[in-house]
């Protein structure tokens, strides 16, 4: 098998199958694991895969402004906002931070639905503005534009006063052995802290971002409390599930 031909084999099995092993892959394509090594050296140069110790990841979706991403999937994210809305309650303070999922999601909640609701997110909060029985506490800090949050040492302070029964997080990548992920690493701090100061918290994932990973990991993937995701194999269920965290799809 020629070069080009067994990295376009490697490059479709990491999209099938998520993540592969550099000594599984000698096997399969029966090459020594030093060949695997310089073919996922590569592709990863190249941007078509994420090398990671022992094997490699497949890449994520592509990172974007928040403008552009709150075009993308729409359908696919209020599907997954509307099966969140069964863990909120009554009188909760509800801590959420960046996202369009986050923002399908505050569109979900009823009008006269009684919470506290803190975020470092302008676009979160604007959307909570016509519902009077929610209070809304924004957190300061520098306006991360890519994402439309406020990060920074400001934001980290600011969350060390308060106490939330619910983190609603906005994942960009997760992993379930390298955990949950970010490009940004002030983004990591932030949701880091928040994960600190919340009794559970849900995370709503759709399954491009699976088993994918960014530069920055902000916790353990087992520290979400619920998952809640597309249709995915039993595979990847079980692998989450396995974890102690509640999968939904």
């Amino acid at each position: 098998m020629l070069k080009e031909e067994r990295q376009q084999t490697i490059l479709k099995i990491v999209n099938e199958e998520h993540k592969v092993i550099a000594s599984d892959l000698s096997k399969r394509l029966s090459v020594s694991e030093d060949t695997i090594r310089r073919d996922l050296k590569e592709l990863d140069n190249q941007g078509l895969i994420n090398r990671v110790h022992s094997g490699a990841l497949r890449v994520g979706p592509p990172v974007m402004d928040f403008s552009i991403r709150q075009n993308i999937s729409n359908e696919i994210k209020t599907n997954l906002a509307q099966k969140a809305m069964d863990f909120i309650k009554e009188g909760m303070v509800i801590l959420i931070d960046g996202g369009t999922t986050n923002l399908q999601f505050i569109h979900q909640i009823p009008i006269n639905f009684h919470a506290t609701v803190i975020t470092n997110s302008p676009p979160i909060a604007i959307a909570l503005a016509s519902h009077q029985n929610i209070e809304v506490i924004m957190i300061g800090g520098t306006l991360f534009k890519q994402s439309l949050v406020n990060l920074g040492i400001d934001t980290v302070e600011a969350l060390n006063t308060m106490r939330a029964d619910l983190y609603i997080m906005g994942i960009y990548n997760i992993d379930s052995q390298l955990g949950i992920s970010v490009p940004s690493l002030s983004e990591a701090l932030v949701k880091r802290k928040m994960t600190t100061i919340s009794n559970e918290i849900l995370g709503m994932v759709t399954a491009d971002k699976l088993d994918t990973v960014s530069n920055q990991i902000v916790c353990p993937s087992n520290n979400l409390t619920y998952l809640i995701t597309e249709s995915v194999n039993k595979e990847v269920k079980n692998m989450y599930g396995q974890q102690g965290i509640h999968v939904i799809d």
